[in-house]
Formats: C-alpha cells, structure tokens, sequence
C-alpha cells in the first residue's frame, strides 16, 4: 500500500503549569471588570442608598423623571416635593436621583 497505518501515540498529560497558564487569561480579565465595572456601580450604589435613607424635609433634589423640587414630606416609600408654589407631586425615594446644595432651586 502506498499509505502506511498511524498508530496512537502515548497521550502527554499537562503539567500544573500549562494549567496555570491556561487559566492566567480568564482570571486577568475578570480582574479589569472587577476594577473598572463592578466595584465602580457598586460604589454608586451605596452612595445612592445612603443618599435616600437621609432625605429629609427641606431637601432640594431631582427625580429620574427630571422634577426639581423641594421635600415637604417624608414617608416610608414615598416623598412629597414641592415643585412650585401650591403645586406638589408624591414620588418614590427610589425616584429621587440627585440631592442638590441648598437654594439651588431660586437660581433656576
């Protein structure tokens, strides 16, 4: 014949450090997201929380929804906020995003 028969050979077993090695790329990457993805967001979110749990009346601050206001009223789960004379609109405290420093609201 013109093909000869291949025989298996012995199978070479990896050594702990091509193992290592194989793994040194996943781990690097899981790494950057750790430092620039996942620790960042949850900074942000303790912030935020901390932020909410110390809204009180007399606040001014902004919702998700883009609302200015002033906190007349704080409850529970929900905040009343005066955005203009008279006029008051009831919120969740999840809504409010952004405290701003007192008398910002007479600039605007």
């Amino acid at each position: 014949m013109f093909i000869n028969n291949a025989w298996a050979g012995v199978a070479a077993t990896p050594s702990p450090t091509d193992t290592l090695m194989s793994l040194l790329p996943l781990l690097v990457v899981f790494g950057l997201f750790w430092f620039m993805i996942i620790r960042p967001q949850l900074k942000r979110t303790k912030e935020q929380n901390k932020m909410i749990a110390e809204l009180q009346k007399g606040d001014e601050v902004v919702t998700s929804g883009g609302l200015a206001g002033r906190i007349v009223k704080v409850g529970e789960q929900f905040v009343s906020i005066e955005i203009a004379s008279g006029a008051q609109a009831q919120v969740q405290k999840s809504a409010v995003q952004t405290m701003l420093p007192k008398g910002t609201l007479k600039d605007l």
